[in-house]
């Protein structure tokens, strides 16, 4: 049976995480008994840290990563890194938001032998259209520097096999911002086995979102020239 590990960053989500364990635990539910639920949660000022340690007593296979770095981008590449070295043969990510449907996990789980990754594509969005209109630009950029095209480069909504995503991750720095966008560039750069599934994207459930505009400009401004150095690498 595969190990299936679904990994997920959290900072400051007292308000959603304790209703988001709830709700994806129960994909681990005839998986390999190897598989987890890990949620990387390094900075929370809030009770995020305590409610997911309370939530361990009753959920035994839900681990924590409480020594990564703060940032959303660090807190992915160590999830990543902690799955392929704890042996997983599926990653799956999303956030621990609440924004994400994990009913439509299965569709994506009958899919895992036919493709390399499958990517999650919000078609529709319920968190707003400065954000839809950001993806947007995101994936313009891609086309422009990498030549790659795809209709949403940073969902966090992705099953990918492990194996693959080992050759990709360590090509990016441990505290690199927007690993996920590049994570989906690199398999259709070289032309890895994907799909692109169309899912639901809810407005967040609780909590403010950490990620404003503003700094969603900043992060833009450094990813122009963080791509031209990974464009290199390629």
């Amino acid at each position: 049976m595969d190990v299936l590990f679904i990994v997920m960053p959290a900072y400051n989500e007292e308000d959603n995480i304790e209703t988001v364990i709830k709700q994806w635990y129960p994909i681990l539910e005839g998986k390999n008994e190897k598989s987890r639920l890990v949620i990387a949660d390094s900075g929370s000022s809030d009770s995020t840290h305590d409610i997911l340690v309370r939530l361990q007593k009753d959920y035994p296979k839900l681990e924590i990563l409480s020594n990564t770095g703060k940032q959303h981008g660090p807190k992915v590449i160590a999830l990543y890194d902690f799955a392929i070295k704890q042996g997983a043969d599926y990653i799956f990510q999303t956030d621990s938001d609440g924004q994400t449907n994990p009913d439509e996990f299965g569709a994506f789980w009958k899919l895992r032998k036919r493709y390399s990754g499958i990517f999650g594509h919000r078609s529709v969005r319920g968190d707003g259209k400065s954000r839809a209109f950001i993806e947007r630009v995101v994936c313009f950029l891609l086309k422009l520097y990498f030549g790659v095209s795809v209709p949403d480069a940073n969902a966090p909504f992705r099953l990918m096999k492990a194996e693959i995503v080992k050759k990709y991750l360590y090509k990016m720095p441990k505290d690199y911002n927007l690993p996920n966008i590049m994570m989906t560039t690199y398999f259709v750069h070289y032309k890895e086995s994907v799909k692109f599934k169309t899912i639901t994207f809810k407005p967040r459930q609780g909590g403010i979102n950490s990620i404003n505009i503003p700094k969603i400009i900043n992060i833009g401004k450094k990813a122009l020239h963080d791509f031209k150095l990974l464009k290199k690498g390629l």
